[in-house]
């Protein structure tokens, strides 16, 4: 698919480098990377959808693009929502507005697929990954035109996008065991009223 994918930084023979990561991993030892660069994918749409990924552990951020894709689960329009429909899926999130951007979703996938063989190559423990970071930034539009009426020609332009993530490991969290006390039944201040009141009787 048009764009690149990176897994690391590069120059060029001008000595033009890229642009860092926005943001270093607390742990660099713990974490993976992957990034795309000028992908031909809509940065608005790609925006939303990236931040509904965030935090995500890698499986249910797959899975939940998956279901993107085939419109089973919906990404809520929170910031670019100008215009954007309300669905009945959006309640999931206690929001009116979402599309399922079909094209991002899978560009996502394909990044965090990226990421997975990045963390593969590692030695990182693939089940354990979440995404950290994730960012969308804008590239420069790609021109094309259009012909309009009276011999005129006007602008076409495509909105592609950069972007970046960092996937880390996460520790397993263990359910706290069960104490042998009873839990303490709440009781209401109108109850406790009656109470008083039956025993000064």
């Amino acid at each position: 698919w048009p764009g690149r994918l990176h897994v690391c930084s590069f120059s060029t023979s001008q000595g033009f480098k890229m642009a860092p990561y926005a943001r270093e991993a607390d742990n660099a030892t713990k974490s993976c990377k992957a990034r795309g660069s000028n992908l031909r994918v809509h940065f608005k749409n790609t925006r939303e959808a990236a931040q509904a990924i965030k935090n995500m552990h890698i499986r249910k951020a797959t899975r939940y693009l998956k279901d993107v894709v085939e419109q089973k689960q919906i990404i809520p329009f929170r910031r670019y929502s100008g215009g954007v429909g309300r669905k009945a899926q959006c309640k999931a999130f206690k929001h009116s507005q979402g599309r399922w951007p079909k094209k991002s979703a899978e560009f996502l996938l394909q990044l965090l697929k990226n990421a997975e063989s990045n963390a593969e190559l590692k030695g990182l423990d693939v089940d354990t990954l979440a995404v950290e970071h994730i960012q969308v930034n804008r590239a420069p539009h790609m021109r094309r035109r259009t012909y309009r009426a009276h011999g005129r020609i006007g602008p076409y332009m495509s909105s592609p996008c950069h972007i970046e993530m960092i996937l880390t490991e996460r520790d397993q969290v263990v359910a706290r065991a069960d104490s042998d006390e009873a839990p303490k039944k709440k009781v209401s201040k109108k109850k406790l009223a009656r109470e008083k009141m039956k025993n000064r009787e």
